[in-house]
């Protein structure tokens, strides 16, 4: 779903600014430009926004593609789901359970509904994660 930056979480005017000079007017076109590591390597260097802020913008991104989801999605992250790889990692009961006892059941979406987003997040998984740091070996 095509949003405009700024319905992204902690996003600043200045990020803003700069995405936008960049040619980037909508969370789709950021998910595209920040789903490879070496993508967004590349648009930090063009916007001074760090590669781990536009990696949590591309996480954002991409929960926002769930269909059905946006609605709950303040409420989903407070239970700790960021990123696609968490969402796909929910167990689909327990998270319709959560969300129950959060939002109340009448405002709360439906089992199945919450069954699709897992099984959307499996689909969706396309951002690459940074590779780890290799540890750098202490001669004592």
């Amino acid at each position: 779903m095509y949003r405009t930056l700024e319905y992204l979480r902690g996003i600043s005017d200045s990020d803003v600014r700069r995405l936008r000079a960049a040619g980037i007017n909508h969370t789709n076109q950021l998910v595209h430009k920040t789903s490879l590591e070496v993508d967004r390597k590349r648009l930090s260097k063009r916007t001074g926004i760090s590669t781990e802020r536009l990696l949590e913008f591309a996480h954002q991104c991409m929960l926002m593609e769930i269909s059905g989801m946006e609605r709950h999605l303040q409420a989903v992250r407070r239970f700790g789901v960021e990123t696609i790889k968490d969402l796909r990692a929910q167990d689909a009961d327990d998270l319709h359970r959560k969300l129950i006892d959060a939002v109340g059941l009448a405002g709360a979406p439906r089992r199945s509904d919450v069954q699709y987003w897992i099984s959307q997040a499996s689909a969706l998984d396309i951002i690459e994660e940074p590779e780890p740091t290799p540890a750098i070996p202490v001669v004592k």
